[in-house]
């Protein structure tokens, strides 16, 4: 048998290299945007055109690169940080592996032009496909650019995978941001097709922060720090009242990388713990300063996973450095110390009762409890149940606060219609034979046993059939708002709204923009209730993005199966019979009623024969 292993071609084994680190447009820009940093640069300018397919170019002021530093550095491997072993565990600068730009030329064509502080004249090298084509003495400032056009020219298959142009500036920015939260000692320029988007002078992190993100955000900061011998953190948190349904605005640096760690992530989460409605997620902007032989980042090429010695004690000064802000700067609640807890409204006489008596008119009731003793001595709780069980309360709207009453609320599922037409797949159930399992399945008596539903998911089918009706037809129903609502998005999640711009309004959404990144909602579908449009708006964002990385869907599936997952009945919610008979009615005029968008059951029969196995009759 001859022999079948052979060594791969160095242009094989460049694109194969360039797969782990160059995955799509904002890979080039994170590498380029490092290097730059690396080159001790104060001022940096980003152009971008067509979302990076077709151009990329980081320009920056720094160090430069002799004639034979520029072809060195696209060679793989080729690098000045480490020259022994015992570097690879003290890491300080951003770049380490000699990788970005052999990898970047592997699969695009690239043109760099650098030149010393030094020298009279720079260098141009014009590289493609790994290959250097020409290489030129040229006039040029002090620094480097690089231009890199055409990404994956020579891999289509690779090209072919890349998504829609507002996807891929999204993933862009958050590699820009990323970068210039980091260094607000540098000045970036970013230009999008010939477009100044964003121009960052010099400043403080709090000003870089509102820079980027908005005004709105100086009056969410609350500044946090804790440092201990070993670990520093610091950095800004954001207000509980500003989390957004949205993630994506989280940014962990250690050592000034840019890191992804869900268990630092959860310290954080745990310090908001009790104040933050569900889903929701904070702002923070958070850096850990710790020895570099305490961590190893030489553990993904992208160099964003990181491992820690003593995870332990970070996650803990991480958590407490958190809480401590909280409470420093009273975003946390506290108890009212002035308020004496054994005194009642209805209890209160002269002074104490014109000083503390609630807000308004009392009502009717007030009155009424006025007539019951006014002592809190243990003797007189008798007469007290006495006279509430003999009197008759006449409540009336004023009294609505000081009365603990439960209240059943109209929900999504109780405005559903039903086709008689297409009822013929519901199974026959038995009238009055239907109610919930703890507020989160539905069980109902049919002839061969019971059915059990799971409310949510089936609301999730008879939403995603409903909308997916709506985006083919292009026609559906708005309610106009009654306060219009404004909703701040990043750039990206701008860009994208952008994209989606006819697609969102034929699901029944009426916006426009006001100023950058900016969203007014005017109207929405007729299913959403009111002062919920701007949760359900951003939810529906994030829910398209979640879907964009995970499943490969059309631009209108992915949509319907946003806002359905959004919109649907959550478990736990209490719904009433008739609500849950329309629920039932509406699943099975569904043309696919057995699953959801996400492919769980919706429902599932107990026949009479496996309940009777259970009591082995």
């Amino acid at each position: 048998m001859s022999d079948i292993i052979r060594l791969l071609p160095d242009s094989i084994a460049n694109q194969i290299a360039a797969g782990e680190v160059v995955q799509r447009p904002a890979s080039v820009i994170k590498e380029l945007l490092e290097n730059a940093i690396d080159a001790g640069s104060k001022h940096v300018r980003i152009i971008i055109k067509e979302g990076g397919k077709n151009l990329i170019q980081v320009i920056d002021n720094g160090m430069g690169m002799s004639e034979s530093d520029a072809r060195m550095s696209f060679e793989r491997h080729a690098t000045s940080k480490i020259k022994t072993v015992n570097d690879i565990y003290t890491i300080k600068t951003m770049g380490f592996r000699g990788e970005a730009l052999a990898s970047i030329a592997a699969v695009a064509q690239v043109s760099m032009i650098t030149k010393l502080p030094d020298k009279e004249w720079g260098v141009q090298l014009e590289v493609e496909g790994s290959e250097i084509k020409s290489n030129t003495p040229v006039a040029s400032e002090k620094g480097t650019s690089v231009c890199v056009k055409n990404l994956f020219f020579n891999v289509p298959a690779r090209r072919k995978f890349l998504k829609s142009k507002s996807v891929e500036m999204r993933h862009i920015l958050d590699e820009f941001f990323r970068i210039a939260l980091a260094n607000p000692d540098i000045t970036f320029e970013f230009f999008q097709n010939d477009t100044e988007t964003y121009n960052l002078p010099v400043t403080k992190l709090s000003n870089r922060i509102v820079g980027l993100f908005g005004k709105l955000y100086q009056e969410q900061l609350v500044p946090c720090e804790e440092q201990t011998p070993h670990v520093k953190v610091w950095g800004y948190i954001g207000k509980p009242e500003f989390a957004k349904k949205t993630r994506g605005e989280q940014y962990f640096y250690i050592n000034n990388r840019f890191i992804k760690n869900n268990y630092l992530n959860h310290a954080v989460m745990s310090a908001y713990e009790a104040l933050l409605a569900d889903s929701s997620f904070p702002f923070y902007v958070l850096f850990i300063e710790i020895n570099p032989e305490d961590i190893d980042i030489n553990v993904h090429p992208t160099k964003t996973e990181v491992k820690l010695a003593d995870e332990r004690t970070v996650y803990a000064i991480v958590r407490a450095a958190v809480k401590r802000a909280l409470g420093t700067h009273n975003v946390v609640p506290s108890l009212d110390f002035g308020w004496n807890v054994n005194l009642d409204p209805f209890n209160l006489t002269g002074k104490d009762q014109q000083e503390n008596k609630p807000a308004g008119n009392r009502g009717k009731a007030y009155e009424q409890f006025k007539s019951f003793p006014q002592r809190n001595n243990l003797t007189y709780w008798e007469s007290l149940y006495e006279q509430n069980e003999k009197k008759h309360f006449d409540f009336d709207a004023d009294d609505r606060e000081l009365i603990d009453t439960e209240l059943t609320l109209q929900s999504a599922a109780n405005k559903m219609t039903s086709d008689p037409a297409t009822l013929k797949k519901r199974p026959q159930t038995t009238p009055g034979h239907t109610f919930q399992i703890h507020y989160a399945f539905i069980a109902t008596q049919v002839k061969s046993g019971m059915m059990i539903i799971d409310q949510q998911a089936a609301h999730e089918r008879i939403l995603y059939e409903q909308y997916a009706s709506f985006l083919v037809k292009k026609t559906t129903f708005s309610q106009q708002s009654l306060f219009p609502q404004h909703v701040h998005l990043n750039p990206a999640d701008f860009e994208l709204v952008q994209e989606l711009k006819e697609e969102i309004k034929a699901l029944g959404f009426v916006f426009s923009t006001l100023g950058q990144n900016i969203v007014v909602i005017n109207g929405v579908p007729t299913d959403i209730k009111s002062g919920d449009e701007k949760l359900i708006f951003e939810g529906i964002i994030e829910q398209f993005k979640e879907n964009q990385d995970r499943l490969s869907l059309t631009k209108n599936e992915n949509l319907a199966h946003a806002i359905a997952k959004r919109m649907s009945i959550k478990k736990g919610q209490r719904l009433e019979p008739e609500e849950m008979s329309n629920l039932i009615d509406r699943l099975f005029a569904c043309e696919t009623p057995n699953y959801s968008p996400d492919g769980q059951l919706t429902f599932y029969i107990l026949e009479l024969h496996r309940i009777a196995e259970l009591f082995k009759k």
